[in-house]
């Protein structure tokens, strides 16, 4: 646990320290450039201080000048602040609903454009979340899916949601496969203890959502891509029909 505690005293201690001074200097400045970039140090601060290293490959696929959104494979809670600072320019992120009420931090996410989604969530309030995140990408902003909704339960790839790939077709953004790996045996799903260890983290080449004729077919393609860059325990057990 001394890893976990190293990570937290971290982020308990310069979090609320950055929200406090941060969050009014944006409010006036109207700009939350300066606050997002020291909340990527934060979060990269806290990750190297329990021990994780990065190994990162495949900056080159990122399209330059263009909102793009990134789809990677969940594994882990560390996933989000191993991945968040290596992504260029500002980044919102999909994620749960019940995260923006965690006081300061949630205030913050709140004026960097992040995108509440609640699981069971109706047609209206899914369609509200996409028009959101729309309007982030539309304002230069990327954004960040994980697009199992949930964390692997056993480290391998799981089924898509579809949300995501509807907002990939209403705005004509590139798609980003990303491949994680090595976080799900740093702190597993259910705990809260960290392993040190190294992160792996592949960005794949960029697909054009324009030239799907269907979601379906969207889908299976990102999907197929990060599957194939996975080790192989992490692949999905449907994998070899995916490949076909």
């Amino acid at each position: 646990m001394f890893a976990t505690l190293k990570l937290l005293l971290v982020y308990l201690t310069l979090g609320p320290i950055a929200g406090i001074i941060g969050i009014p200097y944006s409010f006036l400045r109207r700009d939350i450039g300066l606050l997002y970039r020291v909340a990527m140090w934060i979060a990269n601060a806290g990750v190297r201080a329990a021990g994780i290293r990065t190994e990162l490959r495949g900056l080159e696929n990122i399209p330059v000048g263009q909102s793009c959104i990134f789809m990677c494979n969940h594994v882990s809670n560390l996933d989000p602040p191993v991945l968040l600072p290596l992504l260029p320019g500002r980044c919102s992120v999909l994620l749960k609903k019940e995260l923006m009420n965690i006081p300061i931090l949630g205030l913050a996410m709140r004026m960097g454009q992040f995108v509440p989604v609640a699981r069971g969530q109706s047609r209206e309030a899914a369609r509200a979340s996409v028009e959101a995140a729309a309007d982030a990408l539309r304002s230069g902003l990327n954004i960040l899916v994980f697009p199992e909704g949930t964390r692997s339960l056993d480290g391998r790839l799981a089924v898509f949601k579809k949300g995501p790939f509807y907002l990939a077709q209403e705005t004509g953004a590139p798609i980003v496969p990303i491949a994680i790996s090595g976080t799900e045996r740093m702190m597993r799903k259910g705990s809260a203890e960290i392993t040190p260890g190294v992160a792996r983290v592949q960005m794949l080449a960029a697909i054009d959502s324009t030239q799907f004729a269907t979601r379906e077919q969207l889908i299976a393609a990102v999907r197929r891509a990060i599957a194939e860059a996975l080790p192989e325990e992490m692949k999905p057990a449907d994998y070899l029909t995916m490949a076909l």
